[in-house]
């Protein structure tokens, strides 16, 4: 089992996304478990993450690609809630 990311404390306020670092244009794509999710291409990061593709960390500065649920079951502003930073390779390759 999978240990939850400690990035976020459950039931926190998640921070806006930050419209000036994204490198592209949203797009939508199939992504885990065949739902949809909307796609987004960062630059760069100011902190570290952890891709759940791989469980492997994002260096600050890297760039790297945030996806969201557009099927979340509580709306929209839920699945951007629970965005997830991947490697671009991870997402492309499809490693959920």
């Amino acid at each position: 089992m999978a240990r939850r990311s400690s990035k976020r404390p459950y039931r926190a306020e998640h921070r806006p996304l930050d419209m000036g670092r994204l490198g592209s244009m949203p797009r939508t794509q199939t992504g885990p478990g065949g739902a949809e999710f909307t796609v987004r291409h960062v630059r760069s990061g100011d902190k570290p993450y952890t891709c759940p593709g791989c469980n492997r960390g994002i260096a600050p500065g890297t760039p790297h690609v945030v996806a969201w649920s557009n099927e979340s079951l509580f709306g929209p502003d839920r699945g951007l809630e629970e965005r997830r930073h991947w490697h671009s390779a991870c997402w492309e390759r499809g490693l959920w």
